[in-house]
């Protein structure tokens, strides 16, 4: 993992200069307790961990990533996946359409049809428009993608249900809160709507979930 990104203490008083809610949030997880975010810079091993985590628990996720990662050898790379068959991936307990979409990934990387590199050149949207041309790859596993591997510090994942459900708790609005005022939220976070979700998160998971 790398160290906390570099604008994580300017966002927060940033934050707790604009917002009560999220000057108190901050106040209430900071260290030596507080978990910060940080990367592993590794965007294949991000967007397997984020295929093999859709619409499943977080516990169920971690079992399935570490028979994945023993069948990978602890080596999870395009070359190394690649070479397990169907069978072999399914045996981890992947659906067919996630095995199909963690090969995908591995041969269009081998292939560079698809290059993550370009990724650090592009503005957020374009990032999220790139990645989501990748199968089982959505807006939402984008910007977690954004969020976790790239560390990028404006995203406001608002397909996220923890995001929406902490909004919610903390600023006292009925379950889903308006579009509206998720939308005046986005606004008055900016430009550190990473750290206010990850702050909003820890609301209502102080484990933190990592890509």
């Amino acid at each position: 993992m790398s160290k906390t990104p570099s604008y994580w203490n300017k966002a927060k008083k940033y934050l707790s200069q604009k917002d009560k809610t999220m000057s108190s949030l901050i106040k209430k997880y900071k260290s030596p307790s507080e978990t910060v975010l940080t990367s592993r810079k590794d965007v294949f091993f991000s967007l397997c961990k984020s295929i093999i985590g859709q619409q499943i628990s977080i516990a169920a996720a971690n079992s399935v990533f570490l028979k994945f990662k023993k069948k990978c050898k602890n080596k999870i790379n395009p070359k190394t996946v690649s070479k397990l068959s169907t069978i072999q991936l399914k045996s981890c307990g992947l659906s067919r359409q996630k095995v199909k979409g963690i090969k995908s990934l591995s041969q269009k990387i081998l292939s560079k049809d698809f290059n993550p590199r370009l990724i650090s050149k592009m503005s957020d949207e374009d990032a999220i428009i790139y990645l989501s041309q990748l199968r089982q790859i959505g807006r939402w596993s984008a910007e977690m993608i954004l969020l976790f591997t790239y560390n990028r510090p404006n995203i406001w994942p608002i397909q996220d249900i923890g995001l929406l459900r902490a909004i919610s708790k903390n600023f006292n609005k009925k379950y889903l809160p308006p579009e509206s005022y998720v939308k005046y939220l986005n606004k008055k976070f900016s430009p550190y709507c990473s750290v206010a979700t990850w702050y909003l998160w820890r609301s209502i998971d102080p484990e933190p979930i990592q890509y």
